[in-house]
């Protein structure tokens, strides 16, 4: 029945009257606009759950001061929204800053990670590429390291060596056959 005391009161009556802890005065506030800055929460940070904490955040700051509205430089609607728009652009701030510090550790984690697991899992796979590598006849091993390591086309293998270039790509294709028959028999094909 007290809130009928406020129904026709003005903005900057409610105010008074929410100054002297008047809950009632606060209710009919909310009554009045909570509907529009809800709206403009809800436009800026999309997130219902996020627009509601505003929504609460503004009138519980009018509860706790309410002689911060000052009625001659706007009514109490537009000082709510001004309020409801700094808080939200201030929450979009943070969200989009704990967002990217996120990744970023995330990013550190995954760089840790890698630096603690495959670390070991690529020199256990060269160890073993260098044991199959060994393990070719000469004129394949020759080739592809000129090949692969060396960084050589095909013609300045089959130059560097004096081979036609067909006997070298003969020799490169089945000194990869072999490497790849060897490492799969070692287990190097799949990675934990």
């Amino acid at each position: 029945m007290a809130d009928l005391e406020f129904h026709d009161a003005s903005d900057a009556a409610l105010v008074v009257a929410i100054g002297r802890y008047h809950a009632d005065a606060l209710a009919e506030a909310y009554r009045r606009h909570a509907g529009a800055v809800f709206g403009l929460a809800r436009r800026i940070l999309v997130d219902l759950m996020l627009a509601e904490e505003i929504v609460q955040e503004v009138f519980l700051r009018l509860w706790n001061g309410p002689e911060k509205f000052d009625p001659e430089r706007g009514t109490l609607r537009s000082y709510l929204l001004a309020q409801c728009h700094g808080r939200a652009v201030d929450l979009l701030r943070s969200e989009s800053s704990r967002r990217r510090r996120e990744e970023r550790e995330l990013l550190k984690s995954a760089e840790g990670g890698y630096d603690l697991e495959h670390e070991v899992w690529d020199l256990t796979v060269a160890e073993q590429v260098k044991a199959a590598v060994s393990k070719l006849p000469v004129n394949e091993r020759q080739a592809i390291e000129l090949a692969y390591l060396g960084g050589h086309t095909y013609r300045e293998v089959a130059t560097i060596l004096e081979q036609p270039e067909g006997t070298v790509k003969s020799r490169i294709r089945a000194g990869l056959r072999r490497l790849r028959d060897d490492l799969t028999a070692s287990g190097v094909g799949s990675q934990p």
